[in-house]
């Protein structure tokens, strides 16, 4: 996961902007609004944490690496199963001196001639160094990333498996970009090294949905989902109608910090794109185990993933009356 912006940092986005003062990280509190339609389907969590522990089964999925090239093929055929079109879109990145690596942005196409469309999104890739572990001997080592990477694409991978199984006539494209945790927090455009690619060359020449949902770090037993600063500034309307649609209590009605997440760079390639994302009232403004060795499946609450997935479906239920 990308960088949160400190409280000093943040203060000079906002007023570069012309926003308000918004806190760095999640007050914790939780909204108590209401939540609206019936979904299609009911999501199954369980299914999720399931898709998240297959994708840890291969080990940390870095760019480069045995793992990385293993999932890749196993996604590609878990999407091919779910929907109407699969494929694979490659690039090669450099960072700290390392040879140049391919990437893989992997990507699910549901209903591809329906003209209104909805964007989702998670990075399917790990950190190759644990640089918050509180011991710094584990700072090489690679992340495994239950949470940050293998929880959003578990949840998309179950909610194309919800929409085969119930239909929808709503046109879904789900991209799961790949070097989104390769960055130096000195230097914002070392991250979401596949998101950058993705916007700059979409799936289909003049891609235009009416928005997307990113998904990171969404498998936390006691997750805070606030309202991220840049989803706000971009597409603040479609924070509110998500938020309209949660379901469970994990969806804060409080103002988040900014995130340099993939959304970020979605929204300045002219597609309003909003992040569910986790932050807290903590030291780095995220989970415990953030790029750290600890953040492993024991980390992962089914019951999150699905109120995640659930309040999806209750979305495009909504889109498609």
């Amino acid at each position: 996961m990308t960088t949160l912006l400190t409280m000093g940092l943040l203060a000079l986005v906002l007023n570069a902007c012309g926003g308000n003062t918004a806190s760095n990280a999640a007050t914790g509190e939780h909204s108590d609004t209401t939540t609206v339609t019936a979904a299609a389907a009911t999501f199954n969590g369980d299914s999720a944490w399931a898709f998240a522990q297959h994708q840890c089964s291969f080990g940390p999925r870095v760019p480069g690496t045995a793992a990385h090239s293993q999932c890749a093929t196993w996604l590609v055929q878990t999407l091919q199963a779910s929907c109407d079109t699969a494929m694979v879109q490659t690039g090669v990145m450099t960072g700290r001196g390392a040879k140049p690596q391919a990437i893989k942005n992997i990507i699910g196409v549901i209903n591809p001639d329906a003209k209104q469309r909805l964007l989702l999104l998670a990075h399917w890739d790990t950190r190759p160094w644990a640089d918050n572990d509180p011991d710094p001997a584990k700072h090489s080592q690679p992340v495994m990333g239950a949470n940050d990477g293998a929880s959003g694409v578990a949840v998309l991978l179950q909610l194309a498996r919800e929409l085969k199984a119930a239909g929808t006539t709503l046109g879904v494209d789900i991209v799961l970009v790949d070097a989104e945790d390769m960055g130096d927090h000195d230097n914002e455009d070392s991250w979401a090294l596949g998101a950058q690619m993705w916007a700059k060359e979409p799936h289909v020449k003049g891609y235009q949905p009416l928005f997307g949902i990113l998904l990171d770090m969404v498998g936390a037993p006691d997750a805070t989902f606030t309202r991220e600063y840049y989803s706000m500034q971009y597409a603040s309307g479609f924070v509110d109608e998500v938020w309209r649609h949660a379901a469970g209590s994990h969806f804060s009605s409080a103002q988040g910090g900014a995130v340099t997440d993939d959304h970020v760079f979605v929204n300045r390639a002219g597609i309003p794109c909003i992040d569910i994302i986790d932050l807290r009232n903590s030291d780095t403004g995220f989970f415990p185990g953030w790029h750290t060795t600890s953040d492993t499946m024991d980390g992962i609450a089914a019951s999150t993933l699905g109120e995640v997935g659930q309040t999806l479906l209750n979305v495009i239920k909504d889109l498609e009356n």
